[in-house]
């Protein structure tokens, strides 16, 4: 319940979500009944966010959507309830433009569902999510680690957290979306890479151009200073000297 709410403050205190992931205009897929529209003027660089839900069509396909043709993709608790995440999140990448990153969070199998699959908290939820097991206890279970590895060489994966920070693990087996302040879900970020970073394998190729005079007197001195203090220590090995304070 309301878990884009929730997460505004978290992610106001990260500089990532305001200056990175952010940034343009953007998709809520499924965020109808708690829009990240709604936080538009808390971020600086979000320049529109246009909310994705059933009557737009099925969120898995993003038919009659153009490819590449948002900055960003956000969707807060819609992928457990596609028939195919897999497909789901391809198509989710394929509207993110080369650079632009994609949002998600999904619930915590261990964290929500609590042992029990079907679910008994939301019987509208067809898979459950790890970030990574080697087994799991529901027959449904899909590791984010696995559904972002097959999106292939564009998917750049720069942020997986459990959000569990306001969790009560102290409690018998509840709901906790129900919560004002409770987290219970799996949160990625993945970065949509460029043609040539693709091409490359990855490698960022840095610009050739040199920052301004300015900059440089700074970087510069950083490296001196370096520079400076091994000259200095060059007969004292370092972490050695036990001499009295």
């Amino acid at each position: 319940m309301r878990e884009c709410s929730k997460s505004i403050p978290r992610r106001l205190a990260d500089s990532n979500f305001i200056r990175r992931y952010f940034v343009g205009k953007g998709v809520d897929i499924g965020g109808k009944p708690d829009p990240l529209s709604l936080y538009t003027g808390l971020f600086d660089r979000m320049s529109a966010v246009r909310v994705w839900d059933l009557e737009d069509g099925d969120a898995q396909y993003m038919e009659n959507v153009p490819d590449e043709h948002f900055d960003f993709v956000h969707s807060s608790h819609c992928l457990e309830h596609l028939v195919d995440p897999a497909i789901g999140l391809k198509n989710w990448l394929r509207v993110t433009r080369p650079g632009g990153h994609l949002v998600v969070m999904v619930p915590d199998e261990d964290l929500y569902e609590q042992g029990i699959f079907p679910s008994t908290f939301n019987r509208d939820h067809k898979w459950t999510f790890a970030v990574c097991k080697h087994t799991s206890w529901s027959p449904r279970s899909l590791n984010v680690v696995d559904l972002v590895r097959e999106l292939g060489p564009s998917a750049e994966l720069v942020r997986l957290e459990q959000l569990s920070s306001a969790y009560r693990f102290d409690i018998p087996r509840y709901d906790q979306s129900m919560s004002p302040v409770a987290e219970f879900s799996i949160e990625f970020v993945i970065r949509k890479r460029e043609p040539q970073e693709i091409a490359d394998r990855g490698r960022w190729r840095r610009p050739d151009v040199q920052p301004d005079p300015s900059l440089r007197r700074y970087l510069n001195q950083y490296r001196d200073d370096r520079q400076a203090l091994k000259d200095a220590n060059k007969s004292r090995p370092p972490f050695q000297n036990e001499d009295p304070l």
